[in-house]
């Protein structure tokens, strides 16, 4: 891939004053040659494989920072679900010492997170299954770098209403147990629909059991860069050269990405997967989701609108990127994780955001309730009630959801929590106080919608 000299000069520019960054490179590691039915001779394969594979990925990532000027904000690992090569565990125990080897294992390489201590339970669960779930919360607990996910529906397969009911507890539980630092535990657990094996983005990134050996994986963010092209624009614009300008810069945001990709590939010996095109935004000013649909005319991200501007936002980012990359995957699209942008933060402070406006913004951005903030003493069969809600959208829509949602301890309503880095900040959100009690209590699975048959 070349690049002509005013191309690499309008890169520097969105590096230096628009902030576009490679948000992460993602080494995704097949852990199914480490199966045993011994957990300590597991842990030792795991471990073994991991630091052997990544134990150059920061260094090769730091190295093409330097090289190209383009900020590497993070360098992780995915691997695996481990509830795929642990049946052997026969404890939460087991699993925990699992958990503990892969922090081990991403701390020795020097990655900030690793993924894939997963579950695959759309259809149903296995035994291990379970003792991979009741283990989530002292896993994350005493761990520091390992996320968690579970994917609990699917369009093909519906939804597990009791994989939906039990992970409303296990997400309690986990901010119980976090509680000395506002529930993070949670931050660190999400629950999807159509989960994607190609992922890059933390907490919800697994190395699906149809990828390759090893792979690295690209997440490009750029919503500076994207607001600054739109703030050019005159405004009186129509939406058809809102789209246009936003097409344009999403590609030249994931050229970079795929030159970036693909030499690190090359380097760590690995397969370049795919590029994700997610617009994630961060805490910092100017870097936000929310900034962008108020640049297109709205008074505040949560005015009558914004689902309309985030739709038109999500379709030019890709139509712009699949130009640029013939390997596109993961979410790809837009983030509205809430501590995580300043602009939606803004948003919920001013009383213009609320959970059900985010929810119908989900129907058309890349994934879900992100990142959300609500009181300690909300029950868990409300949090599974969100849960239902969001996978029955990606369900219905052929598309993933998912939801990541902290109950504070000791938290109310309005009350403001840190969570510190690019997991950010956040005011505490009103839940609807009716319960779902009864409705969650029947247990097992809404059926696939008549689309999925589509054989």
């Amino acid at each position: 891939m070349r690049f002509a000299f005013d191309e690499i000069e309008e890169t520097i520019r969105m590096v230096q004053a628009e902030k576009l960054d490679i948000r992460t490179i993602t080494m995704g590691i097949s852990l199914r040659d480490c199966v045993s039915d011994n957990v300590e001779t597991l842990s030792n394969k795991v471990y073994d494989k991991i630091t052997k594979k990544a134990k150059n990925l920061v260094k090769v990532a730091n190295d093409l920072e330097s090289e190209f000027g383009i900020p590497i904000v993070n360098k992780r690992i995915s691997v695996t679900p481990i509830a795929v090569i642990s049946e052997s565990a026969k404890s939460a125990e087991d699993f925990i010492k699992i958990a503990k080897t892969l922090d081990a294992a991403a701390k020795e390489v020097g990655v900030n997170f690793i993924g894939g201590y997963s579950a695959l339970v759309h259809k149903g669960f296995t035994d291990g299954d379970l003792r991979l779930i009741n283990s989530i919360p002292e896993a994350l607990s005493s761990t520091e770098r390992v996320c968690s996910s579970i994917n609990v529906a699917t369009t093909k397969a519906g939804i597990n209403m009791d994989a939906v009911a039990l992970m409303g507890k296990i997400i309690k539980k986990t901010a119980e147990l976090t509680k000395d630092k506002d529930g993070i535990g949670a931050a660190k657990l999400v629950v999807f629909c159509n989960a994607p094996e190609d992922n890059p983005f933390m907490a919800g990134a697994f190395h699906g059991v149809g990828e390759g050996e090893c792979v690295i994986n690209i997440g490009v963010s750029g919503p500076g860069v994207v607001l600054a092209a739109l703030s050019k624009l005159d405004s009186k614009a129509d939406f058809g050269q809102v789209s246009e300008i936003i097409k344009k810069t999403s590609f030249k945001i994931a050229r970079a990405g795929e030159l970036i990709g693909r030499i690190a590939a090359e380097r760590l010996n690995s397969s370049f997967g795919i590029l994700d095109l997610s617009l994630a935004p961060t805490p910092e000013i100017g870097d936000s989701i929310a900034n962008i649909l108020e640049a297109m005319g709205l008074s505040k991200c949560g005015a009558h609108g914004t689902t309309a501007a985030l739709a038109l936002l999500n379709d030019a980012v890709k139509k712009g990127g699949v130009m640029a990359s013939s390997y596109v995957g993961g979410l790809s699209g837009a983030f509205i994780p809430v501590s995580e942008d300043a602009g939606m933060i803004s948003a919920v402070e001013a009383g213009a955001l609320s959970i059900e406006k985010l929810e119908a913004m989900t129907c058309v951005c890349s994934v879900g309730l992100d990142m959300i903030a609500i009181p300690g003493d909300t029950p868990a069969e409300t949090i599974s009630a969100i849960i239902a809600d969001e996978m029955a959208i990606g369900m219905i829509n052929k598309k993933t959801t998912a939801v990541r949602i902290i109950p504070v301890p000791g938290k109310k309503e309005g009350d403001h929590v840190e969570f510190g880095g690019l997991l950010g900040h956040a005011p505490v959100m009103k839940v609807n106080n009716f319960s779902a009690d009864t409705f969650i209590k029947r247990g097992g699975r809404i059926p696939a919608p008549l689309h999925s048959l589509n054989n």
